[in-house]
């Protein structure tokens, strides 16, 4: 047998071999992470507080947003750290940590995502029964199994990818641990476990994505069934966007870890891991919440709780300038 050196550790090569660009990268992504953690902190703390909104739609987006904070905070600091030190190399069992994380959390989101959409469909094609089909225990049940299931399919796609054994380069051309990148590296004959686990994360994702089609296919069915235009409207309004965020989140995913893997890393695969990494988690706040009348007025009243002057109001406002203008709050908001 020919003489190979077995891997301790990684070296996250991140997007450039130049420090000062690296730098400038890692700022970037704090300011993208910072951003991406305060909105999602901030539905979360309005959807805890606020008693008007303890719906299933809204649970579901709280967990959606822990989900989005877990996920984000598992690569982007870690990037920044490194891009700052300008050390860049990660043991095996921190490599490990960050797949099983961010695959959990990450396949957890799918199974949220794909609840919305049953919500979705129950309050709209089921209006009389929707009280009684989404009730608080069978909205803990569906998240719960979301949880869960993430966790699980996490625990399997790791230990799948670790139980090969790596040799040669220990380069991985990415900001964080990715699975194609691993595989690059691997010196394993045979890859029947990890082969194994895509295809329950394939077969896993494939279900949800019929189950979010076939909701979506009744949903659109009974909204063009609505007499008014405005009707029309509101209902699309409310579902275009889940949709949007639901397939770009599974066409990223499939990019990253259906394509098969290539000796020489493409600049596409470090958009797409990008994508998959920042863009949902940005996006979710504001498609589903921010712009949202409820939670407007759940801010304005948290800020009038809080602090009575305005000052939340105005630091507020800088940050999101269409949440308290009164253009808004005449129009949505009557205290």
């Amino acid at each position: 047998m020919p003489n190979i050196t077995r891997i301790t550790g990684f070296i996250l090569m991140g997007f450039s071999d130049v420090p000062e660009l690296q730098t400038v990268c890692g700022l970037f992504f704090l300011v993208m992470y910072l951003a991406v953690i305060m909105s999602n902190s901030l539905i979360i703390t309005l959807i805890t507080l606020d008693l008007k909104l303890q719906t299933p739609m809204y649970f579901f987006l709280k967990n959606l947003s822990l989900l989005d904070v877990f996920f984000i905070s598992v690569p982007i600091p870690n990037f920044f750290i490194n891009s700052i030190t300008h050390n860049s190399s990660i043991s095996i069992l921190g490599c490990a940590l960050q797949l099983f994380l961010m695959t959990s959390f990450a396949s957890g989101e799918v199974f949220v995502l794909t609840a919305m959409s049953y919500d979705r469909y129950v309050a709209i094609c089921c209006p009389l029964h929707y009280e009684a089909i989404m009730n608080s225990g069978n909205c803990v049940l569906m998240v719960g199994v979301s949880w869960a299931t993430g966790l699980l399919f996490g625990t399997v796609y790791t230990v799948g990818t670790f139980s090969m054994p790596f040799c040669g380069s220990n380069m991985i051309p990415q900001f964080f641990c990715d699975v194609p990148s691993l595989l690059r590296i691997s010196c394993s004959e045979t890859l029947v476990v990890i082969y194994t686990s895509l295809g329950i994360g394939v077969c896993l994702g494939v279900s949800c994505f019929i189950c979010v089609v076939i909701s979506y296919f009744y949903i659109f069915s009974t909204v063009l069934k609505i007499p008014t235009t405005k009707g029309q409207s509101k209902a699309f309004a409310t579902c275009l966007p889940h949709l949007s965020v639901f397939s770009v989140f599974i066409v990223t995913a499939c990019f990253i870890y259906l394509k098969p893997p290539s000796d020489v890393p493409s600049i596409s695969d470090r958009l797409f891991s990008v994508l998959h990494t920042v863009l949902p988690p940005a996006l979710n706040p504001v498609i589903y919440s921010l712009r949202n009348t409820d939670v407007k007025c759940a801010l304005k009243r948290l800020q009038q709780n809080l602090c009575p002057g305005g000052l939340l109001h105005v630091t507020v406002q800088n940050i999101y300038p269409w949440f308290c203008g009164s253009h808004y709050t005449n129009k949505f908001c009557n205290f």
